[in-house]
């Protein structure tokens, strides 16, 4: 037992940052399910308990747990749900690296997550047609997360073609119009804010593609949150009187550094510059990599 979940650890570490939202929904997905057993046996309403995670549509009832704008994203209401969001994040989150920083998927995620949760909220406080189920509706799932993702990497690279099983190679700007004009048709379904959220996390992806090629991060004020958050962490495990490191080199190696990372530098702004004008597939097999590569630091 102690192995495997060393195994998952290292896992988790070494794992790419969609690999590791996917262990943390799964994770929660786990935890959350055998809570909901145990509390069966012992004849308890798990559900209810578990609905402090869940957004609800009802404000009066979201002031009192805010927190749950974030925490929905990561619940999922069964086995199929997480399965195919998941399968959504895995494919969208390597080509989403192919063109952004992790960083970016992080603070993307949330920001997607945030917002599908905000237009739900909205639409179910605003339209009459959801007036008898507003007190009682909750949404929970990372699509509109997903959905966020999914956009972003099509604005930025709309003609990246990806190969479907029984439909063949259909280009990326057609796959997230289809997904959008879906969520506009059901909009009035069983799943309605599920729906709802999906456009809203959309609109997040479109927001965060187009302002970032404009030079405006939508994510920044996200992530300089986590970043502080974190940093918090690490301080107070740090010891008080941490061992002075003294770092010996010569001017010589240290230019060499510097030159090199002004190259590569220079390289990846390049690319870059050549994937706004032209395009993903214009690329060269060497830009691709290099841009992946630089993804990852």
């Amino acid at each position: 037992m102690g192995s495997f979940i060393t195994d998952l650890k290292n896992s988790f570490n070494k794992g790419s940052i969609y690999i590791q939202f996917i262990y943390v929904n799964a994770g929660v997905f786990i935890v959350t399910s055998l809570l909901g057993i145990l509390w069966m046996l012992f004849n308890r309403d798990g559900a209810s308990v578990l609905q402090y995670l869940e957004l609800p549509a009802w404000t009066v009832r979201f002031v009192k747990q805010p927190w749950s704008l974030l925490t929905y994203m990561f619940m999922h209401a069964g086995i199929l749900h997480l399965l195919f969001n998941m399968l959504w994040l895995y494919w969208f989150g390597q080509m989403f690296l192919s063109l952004f920083s992790a960083k970016h998927f992080r603070g993307l995620y949330l920001l997607g997550g945030v917002c599908g949760g905000l237009l739900y909220m909205l639409a179910y406080n605003v339209f009459p047609y959801f007036s008898d189920s507003l007190y009682y509706s909750y949404l929970l799932g990372a699509s509109a997360s997903v959905l966020a993702i999914v956009v972003a990497t099509a604005v930025r690279a709309p003609e990246y073609r990806v190969n479907f099983m029984f439909i063949g190679t259909v280009r990326l700007k057609y796959v997230a119009l289809f997904m959008v004009v879906t969520d506009l048709l059901f909009m009035t379904s069983g799943n309605a804010g599920g729906h709802i959220a999906h456009l809203g996390g959309a609109l997040a992806g479109w927001w965060f593609a187009s302002g970032l090629s404009r030079g405006h991060d939508a994510t920044a004020w996200i992530n300089r949150g986590l970043d502080w958050f974190s940093g918090g962490l690490s301080f107070r495990r740090r010891s008080k009187k941490p061992k002075m490191e003294i770092h010996y080199g010569d001017k010589a190696k240290d230019y060499n550094y510097n030159a090199r990372k002004k190259q590569q530098s220079e390289e990846i702004d390049r690319i870059l510059d050549k994937l706004k004008k032209s395009g993903y597939n214009s690329l060269t097999t060497e830009e691709k990599k290099s841009l992946f590569d630089a993804s990852k630091k």
